[in-house]
C-alpha cells in the first residue's frame, strides 16, 4: 500500500478551508490537506473496527508465526450445516417404493436397508414475527324473536388475545436483536397485522411482572460465582428521580457475567449506579462461608464494589489497547508488545480448545506464558529507565499503564480461574448498546427495569445454549410453578422441570 505523503493540518484551519471551499474553488494545497485529512480518519476508523495484530500493524511490520486466536479459525463459507436448524419442522419423506430389508433393483443380488443418516433439503418460507387469526363465529338469527344464536368459540383459540408465544417473541425482537417497538408496529402494519408499540410495551411489562423472580433467583445464583466480570456503558433515561443527595448526572448499564459452575449469568442493571456498586448489590446475598470471588474488570476504580471483598484481575485486552492506539507512531515498539500479548492470547485458545482444568491452565500458563510475561516486562522497564521511550508519549504512557497494573494484569499467572481479560461482559453490553442506538432512550426507570429483566433472561439463555424463544414462552406457561420452586426454572435445567409436567412437550 502506497503510503500518502505526511501534512500537517489541524482542526480550525480544514474549517476554514471548507468554509472557503464553499465561495470559491479550492487551491491545489488546500484540496490535498482537506483529501489527506479525510483519508486518515477514514483509515483510522477501519483499523479500529478489528484490534487484530495483523490489521493494526504496517504490511511491511505484520508479525509471523502464531495468529491471533481470532484469525486462527478458517473464513467461513456462509452456510449454515442442517443440524443448525434446531428449530425447523421436520418432515420425513419416505422411498415411494422401496422399504427396509427390500431386494435391490440395481444388482438384484443384496438387500436395501435404512442409512442412518437421511438425505436433507433445507427450505425457507416468509412470514410476520407475529401472525394474526381472525376467528369468524357464524350467527344466526331468528326472523320471529330476534334471538341471535352464535358459534362457541373454537378450543383452539386459546383464553387470551395475545399468546405466550407472542410475548416471547416482542420480548426477543425489542430485547434480544434491537428492533424498537415503532419499526415493530410499522413492520407488523405493511403485513396486514397492526400491532400498536404501546400495545407491545403493555405485554412486556405485565410479563416482566410474572417473570421477576426468575429473574431474582438468577442474580441470587450469580452471588455465588467463582469468577465475575463487570463492567458499563452509557445510557439514557429521560425521567429519572435520583437518591436524595446524588449530584452525579451520569445513567449507565452495568453487565455482569457471572461463572457459577458450569452455568454462565449474565445481569444488565441500568440506573445511576456504576458497575461497582450494582456488584457490591449482587454480591450481599453472597454465602458468607465462600471465599472471595475472583472480579475481572478494567482499572477504572468505579468498576471495584465497596464494602465486599473481591479479588481483583484487570483486563489484558484493555492494556493491548492502549498499545493499538500509538501503532501508527511507534510500529516497531509495539509490534514487539503486540506479538508477545498475541502469543500470550494463542496459549489461552490451546487451553480452552483442550478443556484444561481451572489448575492445569494455570499451570499451562505459568510454563508457556509466563517467560513471555516476564521479557515483556522487563523490556517495559528498560525503555522507561533507559530513556529509549518518552514517558510523556503515547507509547510511554501505554507502558506505564501496563506496569502499573501489572499484577492484576497477570492474575491468570497466579491464580486458577482467573481470566485474561473482560471481553465477555463487553460483549454482552452490546446487547444494551444495540438497543440504545435503535431505541435512543428509556423513557423511565421503570422501563429500563423491564430491559434490564429481559436482556439478563435472554443473554443468559445464550451463554448457557438455551432457546430464548422457548424460554420465555414456557416461563409464561407456567408462572404459577415459577412463583414456588424459581430455581427449578434456570435456562440450564427448565426443560427437566418440564418433564415433570408435559413429558411430551419437553
Amino acid at each position: 500500500m502506497t503510503r500518502r505523503r505526511r501534512v500537517d493540518v489541524n482542526l480550525d484551519e480544514l474549517d476554514q478551508i471548507i468554509d472557503r471551499g464553499q465561495r470559491a474553488p479550492l487551491s491545489e494545497s488546500e484540496g490535498e490537506k482537506l483529501k489527506t485529512a479525510l483519508h486518515a480518519m477514514a483509515e483510522r476508523l477501519q483499523k479500529r473496527s478489528t484490534e487484530k495484530t495483523s490489521a493494526v500493524l504496517p504490511p511491511d511490520k505484520a508479525p509471523a508465526g502464531k495468529p491471533d486466536a481470532s484469525e486462527s479459525a478458517p473464513a467461513g463459507h456462509g452456510r449454515n450445516p442442517v443440524a443448525a436448524f434446531r428449530g425447523a419442522n421436520k418432515v420425513a419423506v419416505a422411498h415411494p417404493t422401496l422399504h427396509s430389508g427390500d431386494s435391490c433393483p440395481e444388482c438384484l443380488r443384496g438387500r436395501v436397508y435404512r442409512q442412518k443418516e437421511p438425505a436433507t433439503l433445507v427450505r425457507f418460507v416468509g412470514h410476520a414475527p407475529l401472525e394474526a387469526t381472525v376467528f369468524e363465529m357464524e350467527r344466526l338469527r331468528c326472523n320471529a324473536c330476534g334471538e341471535v344464536f352464535t358459534a362457541d368459540e373454537p378450543d383452539t383459540a386459546g383464553p387470551a388475545k395475545y399468546d405466550e408465544t407472542a410475548v416471547a417473541m416482542i420480548a426477543l425482537l425489542k430485547y434480544g436483536t434491537g428492533v424498537p417497538f415503532k419499526r415493530l408496529e410499522r413492520l407488523q402494519g405493511q403485513l396486514g397485522m397492526p400491532l400498536a408499540a404501546t400495545t407491545q410495551w403493555e405485554l412486556m411489562e405485565a410479563a416482566a411482572k410474572l417473570l421477576r423472580l426468575a429473574l431474582e433467583e438468577l442474580i441470587r445464583q450469580a452471588a455465588q460465582g467463582c469468577v465475575m466480570h463487570n463492567d458499563d456503558t452509557s445510557m439514557r433515561i429521560l425521567r429519572l428521580i435520583r437518591e436524595p443527595g446524588d449530584k452525579r448526572t451520569g445513567t449507565f448499564t452495568s453487565g455482569i457475567i457471572s461463572l457459577v459452575g458450569a452455568s454462565t449469568i449474565a445481569l444488565f442493571f441500568t440506573g445511576w449506579k456504576h458497575a461497582g456498586e450494582n456488584l457490591a448489590e449482587v454480591l450481599k446475598q453472597r454465602e458468607r462461608e465462600l471465599p472471595a470471588p475472583i472480579q475481572m474488570c478494567d482499572a477504572l476504580s468505579r468498576n471495584t464494589p465497596k464494602g465486599v471483598e473481591t479479588l481483583i484481575a484487570n483486563c489484558l485486552a484493555h492494556g493491548r489497547r492502549q498499545v493499538v492506539e500509538v501503532v501508527d507512531n511507534f510500529p516497531d515498539e509495539c509490534r514487539y508488545v503486540l506479538e508477545t500479548l498475541r502469543d500470550v492470547y494463542h496459549n489461552d485458545a490451546v487451553s480452552r480448545e483442550r478443556e484444561l482444568s481451572p489448575e492445569d491452565r494455570l499451570r499451562f500458563h505459568q510454563e508457556h506464558s509466563g517467560p513471555l510475561m516476564k521479557g515483556l516486562h522487563e523490556w517495559m522497564e528498560a525503555q522507561l529507565a533507559e530513556h529509549k521511550t518518552e514517558p510523556n508519549s503515547g507509547l510511554g504512557k501505554a507502558i506505564s499503564y501496563l506496569l502499573n497494573h501489572w499484577p492484576k494484569l497477570t492474575l491468570f499467572l497466579q491464580q486458577s480461574g482467573s481470566p485474561i481479560d473482560n471481553n465477555v461482559v463487553e460483549r454482552a453490553l452490546k446487547k444494551a448498546i444495540l438497543n440504545r442506538r435503535n431505541a435512543l432512550f428509556y423513557k423511565t426507570l421503570n422501563g429500563a427495569g423491564v430491559g434490564d429483566l429481559f436482556m439478563s433472561l435472554i443473554h443468559t439463555c445464550e451463554l448457557n445454549g438455551a432457546n430464548p424463544f422457548d424460554y420465555l414462552t414456557e416461563l409464561q406457561r407456567h408462572a404459577e410453578e415459577l412463583q414456588r420452586n424459581p430455581s427449578e426454572w434456570m435456562p440450564w435445567n427448565y426443560r427437566q422441570t418440564l418433564t415433570r409436567f408435559a413429558p411430551a412437550a419437553a
